[in-house]
């Protein structure tokens, strides 16, 4: 990514976190990132176009930590496990990143891109799913695609609910985690 873009978007970020997103000023951007404001307007419009480069920014970060974490040979059930425990661990993380981006996405245009921001994580997922099927792990009348994009939506709203919205105890989220990972094996499970 572009090394003024990057500025852009880090800028932003703590802009957006700092003074709401409503009240956050471009010119406030570009003084964080340490550019013109007209360099700010080569790489986006408004400062709701930033919004969808953080979700991507979250997305690639979501990767990185799947593939850093999550070994190729390990158990369905325990990948599983794993995944959840990643989801989490990364919404607790950067809680006030994701409310941003929620807020910013949901009240501007560019809501229309989540799916394609989503997509990587999606086709991963959906890959998961596919080899478990394969394998005879999970039923064979699941549909992978459709499917990944459920267990995701799944996943992290329960993560975002823990975390975002009710900032709940150690040992709620512990129960919830357990929760969504019975649920989603006894749906996959023949």
């Amino acid at each position: 990514m572009d090394d003024k873009k990057e500025k852009i978007i880090r800028s932003a970020i703590e802009v957006f976190k700092e003074k709401g997103i409503e009240k956050a000023k471009v010119s406030e951007i570009v003084k964080g990132a340490g550019i013109a404001q007209g360099t700010f307007y080569l790489y986006f419009p408004s400062k709701l176009a930033v919004m969808p480069s953080i979700a991507e920014k979250m997305v690639k970060k979501t990767m990185e930590a799947i593939d850093k974490e999550i070994e190729e040979e390990t158990p369905f059930d325990q990948k599983l496990e794993q995944i959840i425990e990643l989801v989490f661990q990364l919404t607790k993380e950067y809680k006030e990143i994701m409310a941003l981006i929620y807020a910013g996405l949901a009240s501007s245009d560019y809501l229309t891109q989540w799916e394609a921001i989503y997509q990587p994580y999606y086709n991963w997922m959906s890959t998961f799913l596919e080899n478990a099927k394969l394998e005879g792990q999970i039923r064979e009348d699941v549909q992978p695609k459709h499917t990944a994009e459920l267990l995701i939506g799944l996943i992290e709203s329960v993560a975002e609910q823990s975390y975002l919205y009710d900032n709940q105890e150690a040992e709620v989220i512990e129960r919830k985690k357990e929760e969504v990972f019975s649920f989603i094996k006894h749906a996959l499970k023949k």
